[in-house]
């Protein structure tokens, strides 16, 4: 991200701008992935009505979340958990949980 140092103002404008919508195009992308894939899983389903939806959905999007988020962050947690918007008490929780700790 450019700094007001390294540019004058227009382009520290026109590049915030350009980071800005690529973080709102990947968040759309990312929501239609999501839609189109439970909505599958629910076609699939059939006249089947499963228990506890929520907890298998948020167990199949935690657990790559955190694994992937821990690469990222080559195993520091006190980043993955400001990352995460978490506390670090409750991302040590949730890596044990899901045993993404090493």
């Amino acid at each position: 991200m450019p700094t007001l140092q390294d540019n004058n103002i227009k382009d520290v404008i026109t590049s915030t701008t350009q980071t800005s919508k690529k973080h709102v195009n990947s968040k759309a992308v990312f929501h239609d992935c999501v839609c189109s894939e439970l909505d599958k899983y629910l076609k699939d389903l059939g006249e089947y009505t499963p228990n506890n939806i929520h907890q298998l959905f948020i167990g199949e999007v935690e657990a790559p979340l955190f694994k992937a988020i821990m690469e990222h962050t080559n195993g520091n947690q006190s980043m993955a958990a400001q990352m995460l918007g978490l506390n670090r008490g409750t991302l040590r929780k949730k890596l044990k949980q899901y045993n993404v700790l090493n």
